[in-house]
């Protein structure tokens, strides 16, 4: 028989650090310039399963979220939403349309993915520009 823990697992907050950061396009160095937090700090940071509150804070204000979402975030939830179907989104009719309407985390994940899909745009225009020089 096999054992099944209905223990909820603590977040990592670390690592979830660094996959928003990653998301964003962003750099520890940048990180750290932006939170006055030593890069090597954040690099221990993001190692680290628990995080200071006021480091977590300025590091949640750097990366535009809230320190709820860096908490909570769950990586495979996003990258399923992201590949697959958004699930809970109810469509309802009326006479301006259809309209879907998300829960609250799926408009986390639509959003992340819109920042990265416009991060890598810019990236891409940064790249044209510079070979265009």
């Amino acid at each position: 028989m096999t054992k099944i823990d209905l223990q909820p697992k603590r977040p990592h907050i670390g690592r979830n650090i660094r996959i928003l950061r990653n998301l964003k396009g962003i750099k520890q160095e940048a990180l750290s310039a932006e939170t006055d937090i030593p890069q090597p700090e954040i690099s221990e940071i993001e190692n680290s399963e628990d995080v200071d509150e006021k480091k977590l804070l300025k590091i949640a204000e750097a990366l535009s979220v809230t320190p709820e979402l860096i908490k909570t975030f769950d990586e495979n939830y996003a990258l399923y939403n992201i590949n697959n179907k958004l699930e809970n989104v109810e469509i309802k009719e009326n006479s301006h349309g259809i309209h879907q309407v998300f829960n609250s985390n799926e408009k986390v994940v639509v959003e992340l993915y819109e920042r990265l899909l416009a991060s890598e745009k810019e990236k891409v225009e940064i790249l044209k520009n510079f070979g265009n020089k």
